[in-house]
């Protein structure tokens, strides 16, 4: 599977926004995107006329590494959203938060969702009692996600009532810190994703 493997600050830089690919570390004086805040590159600082395609093509990049997923991933995201009702837009958001990854990133279980990616892929939780390694499994309502107890003397695990306590908790979903499980209590809406995006430019750049 193709993997990023060069310098993640860079892509905060270029999509002109932070991107949390680093976890709390953005929130510090280390993060490269408040030191520099302009595109990486010789020619990062100049100022350019954008058009109405490259701010839809931004903004669909910006989504991808903001998620983590590959080009075709992506578009079959896209073509499921559109296929199903209600709002294209917000169906798409819908189904990128619904991930397993994105799930055990907001539940506050992982510092990042790169993080939380390889989590799953290392086996480290359960999903309604089975052992899962596949980061892009969509949860459903009533979903079970926990972290096993043989397996919840892992070091970095040891931070998540802090980041639990950071961070806070979606409405659509429920946790207990102590015992390392999380429950899909509802289906993801619009006004539960705060990050900054505007998906009406990736339904226009996919529509043409």
């Amino acid at each position: 599977m193709a993997k990023y493997n060069e310098a993640k600050c860079r892509l905060c830089r270029r999509e002109g926004s932070k991107l949390m690919l680093k976890g709390d570390r953005c929130h510090t004086d280390k993060c490269a995107f408040d030191r520099r805040p302009y595109a990486p590159g010789q020619h990062g600082r100049t100022r350019k006329k954008v058009s109405d395609y490259a701010l839809q093509l931004r903004e669909k990049q910006k989504v991808r590494r903001i998620y983590g997923v590959l080009e075709t991933q992506f578009r079959n995201y896209f073509i499921k959203a559109d296929m199903a009702k209600g709002i294209t837009g917000h169906n798409l958001l819908a189904n990128l938060e619904r991930r397993l990854d994105s799930v055990i990133y907001r539940l506050g279980f992982a510092g990042s969702r790169q993080q939380a990616r390889q989590f799953v892929r290392h086996g480290l939780f359960t999903l309604n009692g089975h052992k899962v390694t596949i980061p892009s499994l969509l949860v459903r309502v009533g979903d079970i996600v926990e972290v096993p107890e043989k397996k919840r003397k892992v070091a970095v695990l040891a931070e998540v009532p802090q980041l639990i306590a950071r961070r806070g908790i979606p409405g659509w979903l429920e946790v207990d810190g102590t015992a390392f499980r999380g429950v899909v209590k509802a289906l993801p809406q619009r006004e539960d994703i705060q990050t900054p995006i505007n998906e009406d430019l990736i339904v226009e750049l996919y529509s043409k």
